[in-house]
């Protein structure tokens, strides 16, 4: 830890603040379907044809069922087409590498990746897909599944913020106005500046270059009955991709995707080249999460409750980066032990340009975020390192958390916080002038149950299957750490992975794949019906036992509630993955 390292803490929590106001603001206005933005003059007209085309009548709401149905009919159309195009990709314009169709385990997999915002990618973009297959298949479920994600949030913030109303708003015009007027207007804004930093947008075919010294690389290759195996080549040329990769790389940021056009992801320097687009991406990723919390305080008319809930996203996010931050700058004991210097921390496999701080900033915001882009190997952390990464995803996506997804996560928690603290003080528990009652806190327990059953259930399966023991490229702590990690991150919707585990298998790519759409979609019905529900419900005015929800008494106890619910639920399988593979690293470096 240093004192650079400090200063770019500072200015990134600095800027943060700054933007989360008029971010959230905007927001506003662009979750009002009668809201006017700077926009309008332009978008205004093709908004209105996007509803004559789609027969929508934007001035007719729904309810939460119907509002429900529309996010999964919507969103299984938009699996099918993104699976279509994949098997399809072959036949398709833009192919300039000639790349095959993908198969059939593999396309449902990517398919449900990028439907649910996870972008869990089980292939390497440059070296499978097409531009096509990129630019169509995936950069659209970019745009539709971030949408999904805000538009469920809105909606549960209009259940909180109504007095005895039946609806909660229109799926499809919150669809259309969210990719309009805020994802596709600051994502090519945003492009155009990644672009001015070096990120390549172009059609071009691969170029061919001669390399200046040999090289034997180990290439990953199947045999005649579909079994990999790792063949060794001696290089003299290779490959440089090409591609238009900073559209992608925008909207993979602010929408919390994370799908990298290349497997290295940012940490490609076609992706992520300068210390400036590195700075950016990541303060891209909190970007609109943190302008959500401003958006929940103006619409139920108490900011505080905004800056409180924004607050304990903050102090769960600091507490995490300064552990990861601490781990890695403390290096590998094993290392010391053998008078390797300790002052360089650890850098295996982090980038020289960005260093220790850059690479655990980002990777403890990637995985607060949901967002899974990468521009380290999270497999290469220390444990304690690589511990925090994991229990950041296994908390449920709430420090800060996915573009809405975020949001509502930690509302979520904060039904169980006010709940609790009535508990304790005896009294009916309310929240915001509305009573908690025990259908609210049996579909914000169920919504719960949907991670803690993706996660520790997918990996016992995978544990105790010869298929899942198959892909670990580790064994003891650190392989259960692999396995844990990819369920924790398809089930949590974040994408990023140890890479160490091998996922291109059939039953790897099925159980990934069901993860991700139980983990998406499993928890937006239980949402909806909380949002529903307290729509309906009739506001009262405070009284002298009313719990505030706001202040620091309030954003303490919904800290505690994050830690203790994912604490008591994971702290066992952590305990046996990361935490002991810690205690053995210590024990096997006072062996040298």
């Amino acid at each position: 830890m240093d004192l650079f390292g400090l200063i770019q803490l500072a200015l990134f929590v600095a800027i943060l603040v700054v933007l989360t106001k008029p971010v959230g603001l905007y927001l506003v206005r662009v979750l009002d379907a009668e809201g006017k933005t700077f926009l309008d003059p332009v978008l205004r007209p093709v908004e209105r044809l996007f509803y004559r085309l789609c027969g929508v009548n934007p001035s007719k709401e729904q309810d939460w069922k119907g509002y429900t149905v529309s996010i999964l009919c919507f969103s299984l159309v938009g699996l099918l087409f993104t699976y279509t195009i994949l098997r399809l990709q072959h036949l398709l314009p833009l192919n300039p590498q000639n790349f095959g169709h993908v198969d059939a385990d593999l396309a449902f997999n990517a398919a449900a990746s990028f439907t649910t915002n996870t972008n869990w990618q089980n292939y390497g973009g440059e070296s499978t897909l097409s531009y096509f297959a990129q630019m169509v298949g995936l950069v659209f479920q970019n745009f539709v599944s971030a949408a999904v994600g805000i538009a469920v949030a809105a909606a549960l913030v209009r259940g909180i913020a109504r007095n005895s109303s039946k609806t909660i708003g229109n799926f499809w015009v919150d669809l259309v106005r969210i990719n309009l007027y805020l994802l596709v207007p600051i994502s090519f804004v945003f492009a155009l500046f990644l672009v001015s930093q070096g990120v390549i947008q172009n059609f071009k075919p691969y170029q061919k270059v001669k390399l200046v010294d040999l090289s034997t690389v180990q290439a990953p290759q199947k045999d005649g009955s579909g079994q990999h195996f790792i063949n060794k080549e001696r290089r003299q040329s290779t490959i440089i991709p090409q591609g238009p990769v900073a559209s992608q790389a925008a909207i993979k940021m602010l929408g919390t995707n994370g799908g990298g056009f290349f497997n290295a992801n940012a940490a490609h320097p076609y992706e992520n080249p300068t210390p400036l687009s590195n700075f950016l991406q990541i303060l891209s990723i909190f970007l609109i999460p943190s302008g959500l919390t401003y958006y929940l305080g103006r619409m139920v008319k108490k900011q505080q409750h905004g800056w409180a809930v924004w607050s304990a996203m903050a102090i769960l996010f600091l507490a995490a980066l300064l552990v990861c931050w601490w781990a890695e700058s403390a290096g590998n004991p094993r290392l010391h032990a053998l008078g390797v210097d300790p002052a360089s921390g650890n850098m295996e496999g982090k980038e020289v340009r960005f260093g220790i701080f850059n690479s655990t900033l980002f990777a403890t915001v990637t995985t607060a975020a949901s967002c899974g882009a990468v521009n380290a190997m999270h497999d290469s952390f220390t444990p304690l390192g690589g511990l925090i990464p994991l229990f950041n995803m296994q908390l449920g996506e709430v420090v800060f958390g996915g573009v809405g997804a975020g949001l509502y996560g930690m509302l979520i928690f904060v039904i169980l916080a006010v709940f609790l603290t009535g508990l304790m003080v005896g009294r009916t528990p309310e929240y915001l002038g509305k009573k908690i009652e025990s259908y609210d806190v049996k579909v914000s327990v169920l919504a719960l149950l949907v991670s803690i059953f993706g996660i520790l259930g997918f990996s016992a399966w995978a544990i105790a299957g010869k298929w899942g023991l198959a892909g670990l490229n580790n064994s003891g702590p650190h392989g259960l750490s692999e396995i844990l990690y990819a369920y924790s991150s398809a089930t949590g919707n974040n994408g990023s992975a140890f890479a160490g585990l091998t996922g291109n298998t059939t039953w790897y790519n099925i159980t990934l794949g069901l993860a991700m759409l139980l983990g998406r979609f499993l928890m937006i019905v239980p949402v909806m019906a909380l949002a529903g529900n307290l729509s309906r419900k009739r506001m009262a005015p405070p009284s002298v036992g009313s719990f505030p929800a706001w202040g620091p008494i309030f954003t303490l106890v919904l800290v505690g509630t994050v830690l203790v619910i994912g604490a008591l639920t994971f702290l066992p399988a952590l305990a046996l993955g990361p935490i002991v593979e810690h205690f053995l690293m210590m024990k096997s470096a006072l062996l040298y």
